[in-house]
């Protein structure tokens, strides 16, 4: 972490009622971004965008309490943002803030507008709270973590489907007036990023006549890398013919920040030197998504996102008390293939392929976003009437993802770079 970041996250940031004083440009509305984790912290960024040259608006980030906290000063740190610290976040006066997470939220001063940091809300999770485990219940849409001392804390919840009204309605009826449902980034990038296949398999180094099989696993003990990930690349990797097909895992940012960069690159040296691919933690993943032949995957977003690509997804492993039975990824488990471990992986994906029902994976798809190709410009008309400002002229366009970045082995023994 550079000496900049140190000082930014142990000292307060000059930020002060007059500001005025030393400020270069006076700004007439000021936002807070909060960073829970990596992975929000990215889906936040969908939003903040939407402000981009805007000179009336100053945009700031602070890194809230989080267990995966861990790579999010990184994060910050490569934005080169003005970041606060969280003691003195809670202590300033905001005109907006914007999350995608739910810890420390009722600390601000500030409407505060939250988003999903995945595919729809698909997730049964325990909240805590002052020590104790609360109910189960759907994350982002539960009523612990949106109420406190009976009022909802989010100036608006935004939502990516319609039908999620209705099971917000169910879990906390009294935070239906304050959502707004307005798309899902991800989904609007997937569907600009398509065109773009040959040149994603390309930088995955997927020959014209070879089949890529993506290996994508969510975080925790009920996923696919906790539960069954290392014997399962090595079934790939061993029983499919590498001049057929090749392999590549993507994993949760979560999955890296808590075991470590190190420790990930280290478990997965001797399959990467075999030619497994890994894909950066660093890059954009929409890429490798969309140049996937099979997806084979979890109760995570991307497999769900997997079923816009118009390719098979298969399931390793799907623990259905964290899903929601209601939700699109239980409706994507009720007919995706199981992977089974006693079966040839070769046979079961050619299956796969040839039974393959297009409708159902694209009724499923139908569900994770009901305003496709609409995010940008719905989110940015949220975010200006919370400004009480007019919009400028223009609205940024949904660019295709970046290409994909691989982990690559040198030599025995050497330096990891990623490439």
């Amino acid at each position: 972490m550079s000496v900049t970041m140190l000082e930014a996250y142990g000292q307060p940031v000059p930020v002060r009622p007059d500001v005025e004083r030393w400020a270069t440009r006076p700004v007439r509305r000021r936002v807070l971004a909060v960073v829970h984790t990596v992975n929000s912290g990215r889906r936040l960024l969908d939003a903040v965008r939407l402000l981009e040259g805007d000179w009336r608006v100053q945009v700031f980030f602070t890194a809230a309490p989080d267990v995966f906290s861990g790579g999010v000063a990184d994060f910050l740190d490569e934005l080169r943002a003005l970041v606060l610290p969280w003691s003195q976040a809670v202590q300033t006066v905001f005109d907006l803030a914007l999350a995608a997470g739910h810890g420390g939220l009722h600390e601000l001063h500030a409407p505060v507008v939250v988003l999903p940091h995945g595919a729809g809300h698909n997730k049964i999770v325990r909240a805590r709270r002052g020590g104790a485990v609360a109910a189960r219940g759907v994350y982002g849409l539960s009523r612990q973590r949106l109420v406190r001392d009976g009022s909802v804390i989010p100036e608006a919840i935004v939502l990516a489907h319609r039908e999620e009204l209705a099971r917000l309605g169910r879990e906390c009826p009294e935070a239906v007036p304050v959502a707004e449902v307005v798309g899902d980034p991800c989904f609007d990038r997937v569907t600009a990023s398509r065109p773009a296949r040959a040149l994603y398999r390309q930088a995955l180094r997927t020959g014209a006549g070879q089949r890529l099989v993506l290996v994508c696993s969510t975080w925790g003990p009920g996923s696919l890398l906790g539960s069954c990930g290392r014997e399962l690349i090595e079934r790939l990797m061993a029983e499919l013919p590498a001049a057929d097909y090749r392999v590549a895992a993507l994993l949760h940012p979560h999955v890296w920040h808590s075991h470590s960069e190190w420790q990930v690159r280290s478990w997965f040296a001797g399959l990467s030197r075999d030619g497994l691919r890994v894909v950066s933690p660093r890059a954009d993943w929409v890429g490798a998504l969309v140049a996937a032949d099979f997806v084979v995957g979890d109760h995570g977003s991307v497999s769900l996102y997997g079923a816009m690509t118009g390719r098979p997804v298969l399931l390793a492993c799907l623990p259905d008390d964290d899903v929601d039975p209601g939700s699109p990824m239980a409706e994507l488990g009720s007919f995706a293939p199981r992977l089974h471990d006693g079966k040839p992986v070769r046979r079961q994906l050619v299956r796969a392929a040839s039974t393959y029902r297009a409708e159902l994976y694209e009724r499923v798809a139908g569900r994770i976003s009901s305003e496709p190709g609409r995010f940008a410009r719905k989110m940015r008309a949220l975010l200006y009437r919370k400004l009480r400002l007019r919009p400028p002229g223009g609205l940024p366009a949904m660019e295709p993802a970046r290409l994909p970045r691989l982990l690559e082995y040198d030599e025995p023994g050497s330096v990891v770079s990623w490439r």
